[in-house]
């Protein structure tokens, strides 16, 4: 089965505030490294970390319910707006999901990320800073959501993420602002 992950369907449900996030501007980013798409990386080291909930693949199909579910669908969309405006940015920037390091490596390579993709697949990053998560088929995943850092702290959180390929642009423009 095929299907386009790069392309956001119509409909999606908008996923809603849950208050998931509203603890985390003022946290440092926790002493954390973890393997990526480009080694093994800190994410202190990043002044934006985008994470998501899984990255999709054209040759597997979606996982039952996942357009239904409010902002599952868009992670590659999502990432690949971060790739085209990552030179605009100026900052760090590193993707995060809880898939295995052998998804991020291929998912990378695939949509040539500039960037690291990091691998979390025991959600430690989600553990030291109570990060959103939710449950679909047997599996914990993140709740879309972008953190802003400087000096490792945090200073600007956007969640929920919709439409996810709008993200980085949004992103930028915050960056741009200050």
């Amino acid at each position: 089965m095929s299907h386009d992950v790069y392309t956001l369907p119509p409909g999606l449900p908008v996923p809603e505030d849950d208050g998931g996030a509203d603890h985390l501007v003022g946290l440092e980013l926790p002493d954390l490294t973890l393997a990526s798409s480009q080694g093994d990386v800190n994410v202190r080291d990043f002044a934006v970390v985008y994470i998501y909930p899984r990255s999709g693949r054209p040759d597997v199909p979606l996982l039952p319910g996942w357009d239904e579910t409010p902002g599952a669908r868009g992670c590659t969309p999502q990432s690949c707006a971060f790739r085209d405006l990552y030179p605009e940015l100026g900052v760090p920037v590193a993707g995060l999901s809880a898939q295995t390091l052998d998804d991020q490596l291929e998912f990378a390579e695939r949509n040539r990320m500039p960037f690291p993709v990091i691998a979390d697949p025991e959600r430690k990053l989600g553990a030291a800073l109570r990060l959103p998560t939710f449950e679909i088929s047997g599996l914990t995943l993140y709740k879309r959501i972008t953190l802003v850092a400087e000096d490792a702290r945090i200073v600007k959180v956007f969640y929920p993420v919709f439409p996810p390929d709008a993200n980085a642009g949004d992103v930028l423009a915050w960056l741009t602002a200050r």
